[in-house]
Formats: structure tokens, C-alpha cells, sequence
């Protein structure tokens, strides 16, 4: 203590040299006012009518009353990752050594090392089955790692272990085993059908490490597409600030119901901007019963390859003014194709809900269950057609199989546009033009080209798109040909048995 004598007694003497210096200079001034006036600072800074006092309280109240709620079930997870790196040398391709290869015979596997990263992030208790419990969070923050430790906001730690996990949407689940008198709290998760633009929410997780923290904002907008990180669903945004950490945390409602799972940001710095993204929870609640039961997430599948089709097109098919999106080509053998489905039809319904589009039939298909029914109303040659659709599961194996996408190309309506791409403008010729021939499908087995002129089907002249897919029908043929047009020529395919 007497180290410290000297340096406290200097604070001290500087203190009262200093309030004498104010003390001398005041009685030279003469100061209006009472004490009141000296101690302003006790009063408060601004006069708030009561009434107005009275809401923003309740507010705050709300707010407090929903992180008190709903952070013990938000916990963050440290992860660890194994990676591996090839290391190179800046020398190996040299073509000729005058000592040796100082690598000898040393390959790039050989090479190759394997490291631990570490990472962390959020997730939300959503379920508890005895011991069990379970924790929702993304993929790209659990799906491949080695360890997972789960932290709860009490300070208990639980080891833990992945129970499943999707790439397609961006979503994981892992769990870790508590004793029934431990304090786990499970969410409630609430209905993200009914949330609208200007809802206030929180958003709740660990960004950049700091734990059981909150943010506030509101629900920018809804339905977002996830195109852009190659996510199948739809997003809510919200400008509640979500920073690196945040993912697989909660977006609340000011019921304190868990409406989202944040996912990402569009920043152009890294950090917030108020441009954060949630998974709608609705869409992810069959997930969360998939991954118990099978370990991963079952997609249904319909067996067509979809298209979003612009006006244009949109006229030349006589679907003008209408949403939905176009079965442009349709896999051979599929559920669409065994129940009547055919490429050209603009698919506008899913089980009596509207689609506007591409990315929303892909979401209403792939939430359907495998072994089910499912009606699809589609416009085909300008009228409405009722089709019913027995639904089989998404695989890797059939939804790669080129051999079995008919025709196997995108066709294009010839405007004069395209025309001119082609150099057509001069030409007399009428059809609909190849694009995108795929590798493997019947198309590219048929020798098709990109830039092909279909004139005929099965002798059947086509001059227009509408023509070209009433002609393409599989339903009463055998086998198809094409006469195509290129550089001059109009020559026919060989015939294609169905």
C-alpha cells in the first residue's frame, strides 16, 4: 500500500488545487440562479408528456420481456472443421534441375496436409425428446464439422453431435443429451406465413463471438429469393443488425416466436448494413422432423426442368399476363411424365395454391411428400389442364440423369431479335430456335446443335412455339425425329424411340 501512498495523495492534492481555482474564480463572477441551477444535471434532460412516456415504456418492457424469454433457449456453437491443403513448390514445374528434383519422388498427395479450423456460431433450441435435445442452426456453420460444442446462456456446455444436415437450404441440426432437471428452455416457433412487412422483430445469437446479444428492427420485406447464395428457398429480410456469428440464430416476433433462422448478409464490408436474411421457420419445421427420423431432408420430385419465361415468350405460348413458370423439358419416366405432364406446359398451380414463379413451384414441389398425390393446374395450347401427380423422392441419381430429359434443349420463339443473332434476318425460314443442348439427352444423342432451326416434328411443319409443343406430345408416339435448319440446309434427325 505505501507504493501507492504518493500517486493517490497527488490525485487527491490535484482535486482540491483544482476546486480551489474554481471556488476563487466564482467569487469574482456574479452567478445567477439557486443550487438548483449547479446541479442541473440531476433534473431530467427532457420533459416527456406521461401518456407518451407510458407507450415507449411498454415497449421497452416488451422488449425486455422477450429476450428475457427467449435467450435461454439461443446458444452458441464452437465448431471445429478438418481441412486439407496441398502444399506446392514454386519450383516443380521447372524443366530441368541442375541438382536433382528437390522433391524427389514426393507427390502432391504425399503433399498434402490436414489442419483443424475453428468457427463459431448460433442456434436455437427447438425440440426436446427425454435427454435428448435438439438445436436448429445452418449447414455452413455445423454440417461439416469434426466437433461441436453447444453453450448455453447459464454457462453450461454440452459436447455435441450433428444429427443432419442440408446444403440445398442452407440448414442443420444437431443435438446433445441433458438430464431432465438441467435448465433447457425450448422455443416456440411461430407461423412465418403471417409475417408482413413493417413486423418488429429480434434478432438473437453471438455475432462475432459476443454471446446472448439482441438486436431490433423491422421486417423489410418477404419472399426474397436465395438465388443468390444457391439456397432453394425463399428469405425474410430485415435490418435488424445480423453480423458474422449470427447465423443459425433466431428471428423473434414480438410474441417472442421464432419466425426465421438468420442465414446471411449482403454487405459490402462484412458487417452489417441492414441487408440481413432469415429462413421463414414454417418452411423449415417438416426439416426438423426429417432429420430425426431419417438423418436428411426429403425433397419431393415432379421430373420436370423449369423455366421463368419473359413476356415475349410469355406471348408467343399465350400465357400473356398469366404467373407461373414453364416445364420446358420434362424427364422421361417421371412422376410429371406418368401422370400426363408434358414439356411446354406453364404449370400455375400446386395443390390449389397460385405459384408466380420458378423458385416458388420448386419450393411447393420440393415440400411435397414423397409417396402422395399432388394437382397441378397447367396451361397447355391455351387452355387449362387438371393433372394429379404421384410424387417420388428427389435422388441425386434421377435428377442427373441426362439420358432421360426430353427433348434436351431449350426451345426459343424466333423473334426478330433472335433473328438477327443468328443471321436469320433475311431468311424465310419459321420455327422455333435450339438453345442450351445439354450433354447426353436425347437432343445431343439426335446431334442437335445450339443455334438449330426446328422446322417439322415427325413431318408435322412447326412455325411457332405453341406448334412446336402441341407436335412434341408424347403421349401417342412411338419415336420422334426433327427437321432442323442450319447454315443453308434443312436436313432430318434420326428418329428417337420413346
Amino acid at each position: 500500500m505505501k507504493n501507492f501512498t504518493p500517486k493517490i495523495l497527488c490525485g487527491i492534492s490535484a482535486a482540491v488545487l483544482a476546486f480551489a481555482a474554481v471556488s476563487f474564480s466564482c467569487s469574482k463572477v456574479k452567478v445567477e440562479g439557486t443550487a438548483d441551477t449547479v446541479f442541473a444535471e440531476t433534473k431530467s434532460a427532457v420533459s416527456i408528456p406521461s401518456e407518451s412516456l407510458k407507450v415507449v415504456e411498454a415497449l421497452q418492457n416488451s422488449f425486455n420481456s422477450i429476450s428475457e424469454g427467449v435467450l435461454p433457449s439461443v446458444v452458441e456453437i464452437d465448431v471445429t472443421e478438418k481441412k486439407k491443403i496441398t502444399q506446392t513448390n514454386p519450383f516443380e514445374d521447372f524443366p530441368f534441375w541442375f541438382f536433382g528434383n528437390p522433391n524427389g519422388s514426393q507427390d502432391k498427395k504425399d503433399r498434402t496436409r490436414e489442419y483443424e479450423q475453428q468457427g463459431l456460431g448460433s442456434g436455437v433450441i427447438v425440440r426436446r425428446t427425454g435427454d435428448t435435445v435438439y438445436v436448429l442452426t445452418n449447414n455452413h456453420v455445423a454440417g461439416k464439422a469434426t466437433t461441436i460444442t453447444v453453450n448455453l446462456n447459464d454457462g453450461q456446455k454440452f459436447d455435441a453431435k450433428l444429427v443432419g444436415a442440408d446444403e440445398r437450404s442452407d440448414i442443420a441440426l444437431v443435438s446433445f443429451e441433458a438430464k431432465k432437471d438441467s435448465n433447457i428452455v425450448v422455443a416456440a416457433l411461430g407461423d412465418s406465413d403471417k409475417v408482413k412487412v413493417g413486423d418488429i422483430v429480434l434478432a438473437m445469437g453471438a455475432p462475432l463471438g459476443y454471446r446472448q446479444s439482441v438486436t431490433q428492427g423491422i421486417v423489410s420485406a418477404t419472399g426474397r429469393s436465395g438465388n443468390q447464395i444457391g439456397n432453394m428457398n425463399d428469405f425474410i429480410q430485415t435490418d435488424a443488425a445480423i453480423n458474422q456469428g449470427n447465423s443459425g440464430g433466431p428471428l423473434v416476433n414480438i410474441y417472442g416466436e421464432v419466425i426465421g433462422i438468420n442465414t446471411w448478409i449482403a454487405s459490402s464490408s462484412g458487417g452489417s448494413q441492414g441487408l440481413g436474411f432469415s429462413l421463414p421457420i414454417n418452411s423449415l419445421k417438416k426439416s426438423i422432423d426429417d432429420f430425426i427420423s431419417n438423418g436428411k431432408i426429403t425433397y419431393g420430385w415432379l421430373g420436370v426442368s423449369l423455366l421463368d419465361v419473359k413476356d415475349d415468350y410469355k406471348k408467343a405460348l399465350g400465357v400473356e399476363g398469366k404467373n407461373g413458370a414453364l416445364a420446358s423439358q420434362i424427364f422421361l419416366d417421371s412422376p410429371g411424365h406418368k401422370g400426363g405432364m408434358q414439356a411446354g406446359d406453364f404449370i400455375i398451380e400446386v395443390n390449389g395454391k397460385a405459384v408466380k414463379n420458378q423458385n416458388e413451384l420448386m419450393r411447393e414441389v420440393g415440400y411435397l411428400p414423397a409417396g402422395k398425390n399432388a394437382s397441378f393446374k397447367v396451361i397447355r395450347g391455351g387452355k387449362t389442364v387438371e393433372l394429379t401427380v404421384k410424387i417420388e423422392e428427389r435422388t441425386e441419381k434421377v435428377t442427373g440423369d441426362n439420358s432421360k430429359l426430353w427433348p434436351g434443349f431449350i426451345a426459343a420463339p424466333l423473334t426478330d431479335e433472335l433473328k438477327k443473332e443468328l443471321n436469320l434476318e433475311d431468311s424465310k425460314v419459321k420455327g422455333v430456335a435450339v438453345m442450351n443442348v445439354l450433354e447426353k439427352t436425347p437432343a445431343a444423342a439426335m446431334r442437335i446443335q445450339n443455334g438449330d432451326i426446328i422446322t417439322a416434328v415427325n413431318d408435322k411443319k412447326v412455325t411457332n412455339i405453341q406448334e412446336f409443343y402441341e407436335a412434341l406430345n408424347l403421349s401417342s408416339k412411338k419415336e420422334i425425329w426433327f427437321d432442323v435448319y442450319n447454315d443453308g440446309h434443312t436436313l432430318s434427325t434420326s428418329h428417337y424411340k420413346l
